[in-house]
């Protein structure tokens, strides 16, 4: 199935609920130029994509560990290269409540991320079948245009999944969305199938069949 390779979720759910939580924090303390704000606003982008949760204005913390001291590379070099100033420290173990703390804030964001992929799944990329449906637009072009957002909300879930260090709630509702999605998208392109072939009278099977008939992707919990 072309393009959803790349979109393969890297975990199965098994191996998520296995995970070992970090034990260790890093603290990132930075100052960047006033001027340009797209070099200032490009840090805190970076940094929130990695799982940074913020203390307070350009005081983050991560778990410590070797993925994201590599992600934190680059960061540094941005900030190197506007003239900035950082420290990154690895902290001692939290006293228990700050621990507490801590962990209750990277939940809380990791859920509120899989909660927006929850929404849309419901709101826009079921909405935009059912009323694709519904006005009968069976052409290939359109399968292709919701396949790719298929793989795009795919990536998403990825990308949550590989900072949900604390397995945080609505995971299994996510990746279950997930599951919703590619049934809808898979009868979607059954239907263009369907259409196409009454229309030409053709024994070859469509890019769009070929496509429905691939490996299921979406990740099992």
């Amino acid at each position: 199935m072309r393009g959803l390779e790349m979109a393969k979720p890297k975990r199965s759910a098994a191996t998520s609920g296995a995970r070992t939580k970090p034990t260790r924090f890093l603290l990132f303390i930075y100052r960047m130029p006033a001027k340009p704000t797209a070099a200032r606003v490009g840090v805190w982008r970076h940094l929130k994509k990695i799982g940074a949760i913020y203390l307070q204005q350009s005081v983050c913390v991560f778990p410590d560990n070797a993925h994201i001291r590599r992600e934190m590379r680059p960061i540094i070099g941005r900030i190197d290269e506007a003239g900035g100033e950082y420290h990154l420290l690895a902290l001692r173990q939290p006293s228990p409540p700050e621990t507490q703390k801590l962990l209750q804030q990277f939940v809380a964001e990791t859920s509120r991320r899989y909660q927006e992929i929850i929404e849309n799944c419901e709101v826009n990329f079921q909405k935009e079948i059912e009323f694709e449906t519904f006005r009968k637009n069976f052409t290939y072009e359109e399968a292709e245009e919701i396949r790719n957002e298929f793989e795009k909300i795919v990536n998403w879930f990825n990308e949550v999944e590989e900072r949900d260090w604390f397995n945080a709630p609505n995971r299994a509702e996510a990746a279950d969305w997930l599951k919703r999605c590619e049934s809808l998208l898979e009868e979607f392109e059954g239907r263009v199938y369907e259409i196409q072939e009454k229309t030409t009278g053709s024994e070859e099977p469509s890019a769009s069949a070929r496509r429905a008939s691939g490996v299921r992707l979406v990740p099992s919990v």
